[in-house]
């Protein structure tokens, strides 16, 4: 971010508009092929887009937004965050904790642009622990999705972690680091419906 607030007004604006693009063209993908999600993701558009679901708090860094979806019985939440790198702030993550179909357990799933390194994964290190790196499921024409089933030891280390850094590569040579914030995680995540 600049140091003008005009200028941080800009590029969060630009960001927003990139990740709400992004999301909606998910949310069309999923309805027309079927997957099931527990969460559509449309309703995770940014507030200064016509969202349809909305932000019912703010955890930190975390948003929690909720929407009861065409044909649900009950309202469905995530939290969710939207990163850029510092150094490329065309190079976005929309970062999204939901429960599972199931509601047995909880996914993160990872948005990240177009033009990315696929085979390389995702990468994850939380407090300088690698974690581990996850597979794209598929891609769509806004963007690349993986998601990981979170297991408690991940939830943990969300919630105590105090930085955590997401991984990309663009070359196999070339990973960027995107830091994630971990404040507010472990309060929102209590809240997650």
């Amino acid at each position: 971010m600049r140091d003008g607030n005009g200028e941080q007004r800009v590029e969060l604006r630009g960001l927003r508009q990139r990740a709400s693009r992004v999301l909606d063209g998910l949310a069309r993908l999923t309805a027309l092929a079927g997957f099931g999600l527990a969460f559509s993701l449309a309703p995770l558009s940014m507030p200064d887009v016509q969202a349809q679901g909305l932000v019912r708090n703010t955890f930190g860094d975390w948003q929690l937004r909720c929407e009861t979806p065409a044909g649900a019985k009950a309202e469905q939440c995530a939290l969710v965050q939207y990163l850029a790198a510092e150094d490329r702030p065309n190079l976005t993550l929309v970062v999204i904790v939901l429960k599972t179909a199931d509601n047995r357990g909880y996914l993160l799933r990872v948005v990240a642009p177009l033009g990315i390194l696929l085979p390389s994964g995702l990468g994850l290190k939380i407090d300088q622990t690698d974690v581990g790196r996850a597979g794209f499921v598929r891609c769509l024409t806004t963007g690349c999705v993986a998601e990981v089933v979170m297991d408690d030891g991940l939830v943990k280390q969300f919630s105590n972690g105090a930085q955590a850094t997401f991984i990309v590569f663009q070359t196999p040579e070339e990973g960027v680091g995107i830091p994630l914030s971990m404040k507010g995680f472990g309060q929102g995540f209590q809240n997650l419906k």
